[in-house]
């Protein structure tokens, strides 16, 4: 048995040359340990995507997240139509206090709200609503499909 130690962060040549091969083990583990299923989102499949109508990512992608919220907000919370409209969603979370925020000793996407976007297959199946501020990530809120809920998303974004 040989351990090595591979700085990960920023990669390394070791990191990036056994990347491909540590990530198959991952998820094998995962499949076999934790029952994961083999279609998990995996990060090339989440987007993070601020929450402004000025930018491009987040306008085209506005409809398919209000109909997700909606469809997530009447079958886990039971709520009614009216209660999870575009206008409640955008309220609720879209319209933050926050400023878009680029220190430039701060994270490449800047300081402010944003949509963690979970895309399956071209379609959003999740989204976590976070605030990333100079000193931590806050999480807002998560909501899903509950057709994936068997992925254990709300478990996935947290750890993540």
């Amino acid at each position: 048995l040989k351990v090595r130690v591979v700085r990960s962060s920023p990669p390394s040549s070791q990191f990036k040359a056994t990347f491909q091969e540590s990530y198959q083990v991952y998820k094998r583990y995962q499949m076999v340990i934790h029952k994961d299923p083999p279609d998990k989102p995996t990060i090339n499949q989440v987007r993070l995507v601020p929450v402004s109508f000025e930018d491009p990512q987040f306008k085209s992608s506005f409809s398919q997240s209000a109909s997700l919220f909606a469809k997530y907000q009447m079958s886990v919370h039971k709520d009614t139509p009216s209660d999870c409209g575009e206008n409640e969603f955008t309220r609720f979370l879209c319209d933050s206090p926050l400023e878009a925020e680029h220190a430039p000793d701060g994270p490449e996407c800047g300081y402010g709200s944003f949509h963690q976007q979970y895309w399956l297959d071209g379609k959003i199946i999740a989204v976590g609503v976070i605030d990333i501020l100079p000193y931590c990530v806050s999480s807002v809120y998560l909501y899903y499909d509950p057709d994936f809920s068997f992925l254990s998303l709300g478990v996935y974004s947290a750890l993540r």
